[in-house]
């Protein structure tokens, strides 16, 4: 069995819409078609308040990642897809498959919440029930909305730093078939395949996408003892989708979404003495499920959706090593029954209110078995005056059987200048997280380890003011942002005078800083932007940095067409220096880690007849760097491969 330390490496890791995914209340389409509107217009976003509204109208601090934006860089897996985001920080252990946490604006990565379609897909297995995007690949998905600040007061628990909102491709038209093929560097082989389309009222969208890679050194040289092998990583991940909708009336349509990861990654664990000589083995299988109904009533004006999804996770995990030869399972699910009505009260005035019913299980072995369910409702106000002032606010009410109620909210307003392009904008929220269902009842007597059932959330407050200029027909953009954000009753690992260990609340820590970008077309062929976040994320009791949170992060990538059939990208991203812990959390002070610079290069080039040829390069300059320390990230990759797509022709 690894040490109780390394089981707690990945604490404070980790991030979509909330248990619902609704159109505006004029539009009769299907909820979960939001991916199709936001594709014919692509900025409007949909997380920050649940409903369909122009990005520009929105104060709250957004991402959108587009499957155009991943097809152009060529991301093969979501952490990649993430890295270059402003106020987000990506830590992944190795290569592909490796534990991959995201920290936003500086607080925990189980401070995040994530959603695939509508669907929490958070671990109730984990040990801080956050979720691990190393399994998670880009194929099928439409776009990424990531929303940054505390958004508890429409999402509940653990949306203290944002929501990233993953939503995947539905089928519209006739039958479009598509696939592709990539080899190179650490010996990769990826393949994808899919097909979606629309036939009268009802809609469909499959997709299955293959990852592998064997020769991936993740393990530094120098840490391997006398006597025993380097292992290099290798990882193999096979993820299926579906997406089915079905417009029964012209105003009632239900639809159902479903996702299937199984991996298996090659890796290697610690012992006593350090890294072992024979691989461990990590075996995931990951289903998101949901189904969902639609109302329109009104005219249009009532727009209700009435959804149950179900999560569940089961992990394996096998260390082969002498006097080791550990087997350990980690399993848990969810259940989760949502309403939510969208109600237009006057021209601009769309009220909202819902209700949720959840309940996570836990059920591993060793043998530990617990459950906890939360019963929410909230309500929201989106308001418009005058197409110059916009307003968000809402507030939502939990009730956790263990540890009782929650009470959070939201206030967001914008403020549009159409003649100089000038938007300002401001939010004021608060957050909680609930304690994860290992911390309150999973116990670890041979290691004098024990949960705590007393624990209480952690909570915060947190506020940011920003605007943002576009000039010259938005040939020119730029614009900044500060936030801050008060985070207490932190859950802690301690330690007794008779060195028995538990969790408590203790944890008090601020996270503040800047995110700031510029974006210039300088003609319709190229594009170019530049991001940087200055963070600071204190521990307010010992005054030290938190770890993995580093204070400069900057990044440039530009997209050039090049010709009507070649595009060429490039991405510079910096990542500035930071505290971090050994390879094994032993190390009582804090150790500083240098910073580093990736570039990546990619090119296309469509070769008629729905066949594109694509080469890219990683980590172009073949730096050499540890994110997190003790775990070496992939040197010089060269891959390159082919993509098929076409529309099926109608049948004469």
């Amino acid at each position: 069995m690894p040490s109780l330390n390394s089981m707690f490496v990945a604490r404070g890791r980790a991030l979509v819409l909330p248990s619902l995914i609704v159109l505006s209340s004029h539009a009769p389409a299907m909820a979960q078609v939001a991916s199709d509107q936001t594709q014919q217009l692509p900025q409007i976003v949909v997380t920050p308040t649940l409903l369909p509204t122009p990005e520009a109208e929105v104060a709250s601090s957004i991402t959108v990642i587009t499957s155009a934006d991943m097809e152009a860089k060529q991301e093969r897996t979501v952490p990649d897809a993430l890295e270059d985001v402003p106020g987000l920080n990506v830590v992944q252990t190795g290569g592909p498959g490796g534990t991959t946490s995201v920290f936003m604006r500086g607080t925990n990565a189980n401070e995040t919440k994530v959603f695939i379609d509508g669907i929490d897909v958070s671990d109730p297995s984990s040990p801080d029930g956050s979720f691990n995007f190393g399994d998670l690949l880009t194929s099928g998905i439409e776009r990424i909305e990531i929303l940054r600040g505390p958004q508890s007061g429409l999402y509940g628990s653990a949306a203290i730093g944002g929501v990233i909102n993953i939503i995947t491709k539905s089928g519209e038209g006739p039958p479009h078939v598509y696939g592709t093929i990539e080899g190179g560097s650490f010996g990769t082989f990826n393949q994808t395949a899919g097909i979606s389309g629309s036939v009268s009222r009802f809609s469909y969208s499959f997709d299955m996408a293959h990852f592998s890679s064997t020769d991936t050194v993740v393990t530094p040289a120098n840490l391997v003892p006398p006597g025993r092998p380097l292992n290099p990583d290798a990882y193999d991940n096979r993820t299926f989708s579906l997406k089915l909708g079905a417009q029964l009336t012209d105003n009632f349509d239900v639809g159902f979404v479903w996702h299937d990861i199984q991996s298996k990654l090659y890796s290697t664990s610690d012992d006593l003495i350090g890294p072992e000589a024979l691989q461990s083995i990590s075996g995931n299988q990951e289903l998101f499920t949901r189904a969902f109904g639609h109302l329109v009533l009104l005219d249009g004006k009532f727009d209700q959706t009435l959804g149950i999804a179900y999560t569940d996770y089961h992990r394996r995990f096998l260390d082969p090593n002498p006097a080791l030869d550990d087997y350990e399972l980690f399993n848990g699910d969810r259940v989760k029954v949502d309403y939510q009505g969208n109600l237009t009260v006057a021209p601009g005035e769309i009220a909202t209110i819902g209700a949720q019913h959840e309940r996570d299980e836990l059920y591993d072995i060793p043998p530990v078995s617990a459950a906890v369910s939360d019963d929410a409702v909230f309500a929201q106000l989106q308001s418009s005056i005058g197409q110059r002032i916009f307003n968000s606010a809402n507030v939502r009410f939990d009730h956790n059987e263990q540890f009782g109620n929650a009470v959070t909210y939201r206030v967001a307003p914008a403020f549009l200048i159409p003649e100089t392009g000038t938007k300002l904008k401001a939010s004021l929220g608060t957050g909680f997280n609930a304690p994860s269902l290992e911390e309150l009842y999973d116990n670890f007597p041979a290691y004098f380890f024990f949960a705590n059932p007393n624990l209480q959330p952690e909570t915060s407050i947190g506020y940011d003011a920003g605007f943002e200029q576009s000039l010259f027909a938005d040939k020119l953009a730029f614009g900044a942002t500060y936030f801050h954000n008060d985070i207490k009753n932190l859950i802690e690992i301690v330690t007794n005078s008779a060195f028995v260990g538990t969790y408590a609340n203790i944890g008090l820590a601020t996270t503040q800083g800047v995110e700031s970008f510029v974006s210039v077309k300088p003609w319709e062929a190229l594009t170019l932007r530049a991001d940087y976040t200055y963070t600071h994320a204190e521990d307010d009791i010992l005054r030290e940095e938190l770890l993995r949170r580093p204070m400069n992060k900057a990044s440039l990538s530009g997209i050039w067409q090049v010709t009507g059939a070649a595009q060429l990208t490039a991405t510079v991203i910096y990542v500035g220096s930071w505290f971090d812990n050994n390879r094994d959390f032993t190390n009582l002070t804090p150790i500083p880690v240098p910073g580093y610079v990736l570039v990546n290069l990619t090119g296309s080039y469509d070769l008629g007849h729905g066949v594109t040829a694509f080469a890219r390069i990683d980590n172009a300059l073949n730096v050499q760097y540890q994110d997190p320390l003790g775990f070496q990230r992939p040197g010089l990759g060269v891959f390159g491969g082919l993509k098929v797509a076409f529309n099926v022709p109608d049948a004469p």
